[in-house]
């Protein structure tokens, strides 16, 4: 619902000037559109340490975006910004986004009119003690002319996307449903605040308000509050004001910094002021996209990427849920950093509330680990127990988990004839088949899930896991690796086969918006995972003639380094101009471009690490990759115009989901890998069996 608030601003030396009643502003015209998301490519992301405030801030484009309450996987804000002499900030405003404390999640927006003529400057941390989002806020004239402000709020409670049902009223309350209430207050007091009924929602026009512009400069504190109740919510916003930004900024700021000092000393890998800033950054990433009722459930991204555009998913897209995957790669990284206990937490999530009946893991689920969309994807099913063995987590109650999930995996097959380790969605979500990386999971899986069993006194399962795994590794190149390619040799690892046979000439669709392939003209980085995991030497021959295929057909080099597409054909992305994804377009007409990851400069440099080697410029690409504010995207623009894309430099983020929590505990991991000079992930029982002798 839309609200239009315009607050009299007062301070002890300055006065806001009503503007007559015959020049005010007229309330907004009603509309009918759906409303939609801001952007995925956020400046901010912040909540407290402190798990009594449910509430998550994130910021884009000059403004407060999507609050989160109060779980994180709710969006129930869309935006909040203010307009100046009629012209929203968003569209009249050069904005800057900074970090203000390299050891806290605290965030200053700073919006310059593109004709110089006022400046607005918005602070923003949440109370740790209520989930209330306060805002310092500072207006500035900058032509010593008094202007007219006001503010723009859009509720959407409980995930609204569609005209909320809701109620405001001029107490402050902006939204209310049957689940929570949004309230707005600030000190100075807003006033002048009148709601009435549109066709959106709720619409709040008042008389704009006039504001001095004398050097001097205008200061109030907004308060955005959530709670179960309209009461709840304004006594939640205004206990935040009595206490004062200031001193809740200082309780936020204390909160992270005791998170940080309790982790490892950052890894003697991070040689660069730059290096160092990410690095503290990613780690406080990782741990405030960890939900606060149920815990150990990191979500991939506060973010809904291209879903503004498309509609993808409703009611909010599914950035913001809980994949097995996703969360293997934040809990490896978060025993890297020494987060351990936030590790067996997400240990705890998979086995406890994501873990179905049969054994197996849904494609994602929300944070209480109900299914959200339910595809299967067999390395999503191998990763928990990979993340059990690397904890050391061996009890009974653990290894009856452990067993439901590898006999899973052993016994699938699907009513087409298929079997594992042929999976029905492999790790980019779009496609089903023989998959270096799903097998390279899947065998690791069961060497894992054979050592807990050997703890558990179970050795007939042991004897199966292992009897599976070895078969499977003994199978593997006949099931994924051509010898009949159309690139350099002819012989490399495949993306994927479909039927098993990588020297026939199959065709598919690559999926996400991508055209149709002889499957022996995809290939995909991702083979890699055959290394990592250590189910395949790094100088074994099959991985030496796919490494150049690969860097031809997928790298790119950047101004901030080199990376890698996910695989050829691979239409994830925005469209050519920037626009956002659009799945609508007729087949063969592809009109978007799935850019470079930045996920893949790291796990090369988890390779070359294996292979003896140094990844340092691994670690800086990635590092380089962030953007302003140190978030670290899902994508990064790949070229320069005309064959690419206009305007957008490349090795900077695109549009994609920003932060994405996988890039940021794949820049932990590696760093630390580099300390070590091995991949410190590796699960060294894999290796021992199939990479080299131990012993």
């Amino acid at each position: 619902m839309r609200i239009r608030l315009a607050s009299l601003l007062l301070t002890g030396l300055l006065l806001a000037v009503l503007i007559p009643a015959s020049a005010q502003a007229a309330p907004p015209a009603a509309t009918t559109p759906k409303p939609n998301w801001l952007p995925a490519d956020k400046q901010g992301f912040g909540t407290s340490r402190t798990l009594a405030s449910k509430v998550w801030f994130t910021l884009e484009g000059g403004e407060l975006s999507e609050v989160y309450y109060p779980t994180l996987d709710t969006p129930s804000f869309r935006d909040l910004q203010f307009s100046v002499d009629g012209v929203a900030e968003r569209d009249g405003a050069l904005h800057r986004a900074v970090l203000l404390d390299p050891g806290s999640l605290t965030y200053r927006q700073i919006n310059t009119d593109k004709r110089g003529r006022w400046r607005l400057i918005k602070s923003y941390v949440t109370d740790p003690s209520r989930a209330v989002v306060l805002v310092d806020v500072e207006f500035q004239s900058l032509d010593g002319r008094r202007h007219r402000v006001s503010m723009l709020a859009d509720a959407a409670p409980s995930n609204e996307t569609d005209s909320s049902p809701g109620t405001c009223s001029p107490s402050g309350v902006l939204a209310s449903d049957a689940q929570m209430a949004i309230a707005v207050a600030a000190r100075p007091a807003l006033k002048h605040l009148v709601c009435t009924g549109g066709s959106d929602g709720i619409v709040a026009s008042t008389a704009a308000t006039g504001l001095t512009g004398k050097p001097r400069h205008q200061r109030l504190t907004l308060a955005l509050a959530f709670a179960t109740t309209r009461g709840g919510a304004l006594s939640a916003a205004h206990a935040s004001l009595r206490v004062g930004w200031f001193a809740v900024a200082r309780r936020y700021g204390a909160g992270w910094l005791a998170y940080l000092t309790g982790l490892r000393h950052p890894p003697r890998s991070l040689t660069s002021a730059r290096e160092r800033a990410e690095y503290a950054v990613s780690e406080m990433v990782l741990a405030a996209s960890e939900d606060k009722t149920y815990r150990g459930a990191f979500v991939a991204s506060p973010t809904m990427p291209w879903a503004w555009g498309t509609g993808l998913q409703t009611p909010s897209g599914p950035y913001h849920l809980v994949w097995s995957r996703d969360l293997y790669e934040i809990a490896t990284a978060l025993i890297a950093d020494g987060d351990v206990a936030g590790a067996r937490r997400a240990l705890n999530f998979l086995f406890f509330r994501q873990q179905q009946p049969d054994g197996s893991f849904p494609q994602n689920s929300d944070v209480t680990g109900k299914p959200a969309l339910t595809n299967l994807q067999l390395d999503e099913v191998s990763d928990p127990i990979i993340l059990a063995w690397q904890l050391g987590v061996h009890d009974p109650t653990t290894w009856s988990h452990v067993k439901l999930a590898a006999d899973f995996i052993v016994g699938w097959h699907d009513d087409q004839g298929h079997t594992a380790p042929y999976t029905p969605q492999e790790r980019w979500e779009n496609q089903a088949g023989y998959s270096p990386a799903t097998i390279a999971a899947e065998i690791a899986g069961l060497v894992c899930a054979a050592s807990i069993a050997q703890q558990n006194g179970d050795a007939a399962s042991a004897a199966k896991y292992l009897q599976t795994a070895d078969a499977w590794h003994a199978q593997l190149n006949a099931w994924t690796f051509t010898t009949t390619g159309p690139y350099g040799s002819g012989s490399y690892y495949l993306r994927l086969t479909k039927d098993g046979n990588p020297n026939s000439p199959t065709t598919y669709s690559v999926g996400d918006s991508g055209p149709t392939l002889d499957q022996r003209a995809v290939v995909d980085p991702s083979f890699l995972e055959l290394v990592r995991l250590g189910v395949v030497a790094p100088d074994d021959p099959h991985i030496l003639s796919t490494l150049p295929v690969v860097d031809t057909q997928l790298s790119v080099d950047t101004p901030n380094g080199r990376f890698w597409h996910r695989y050829n054909g691979d239409g994830y992305g925005e469209q050519r101009d920037g626009a956002p994804w659009d799945v609508g377009f007729p087949p063969g007409s592809q009109t978007t471009i799935g850019r470079a990851w930045p996920i893949f400069a790291g796990e090369r440099g988890e390779y070359e690490l294996a292979a003896g080697h140094g990844a340092a410029a691994q670690l800086h690409a990635m590092a380089a990759a962030a953007n302003a504010v140190g978030f670290i995207p899902e994508q990064v623009w790949d070229q320069n115009p005309p064959s690419g894309q206009p305007g957008f430099a490349p090795g900077t983020p695109t549009f994609s989901a920003t932060p994405l929590a996988w890039s940021h505990a794949q820049f932990i991991r590696l760093a630390w890998s580099i300390a070590a000079g091995h991949p410190v992930e590796q699960p060294t029982i894999v290796a021992c069996r199939y990479v080299r002798s131990c012993g």
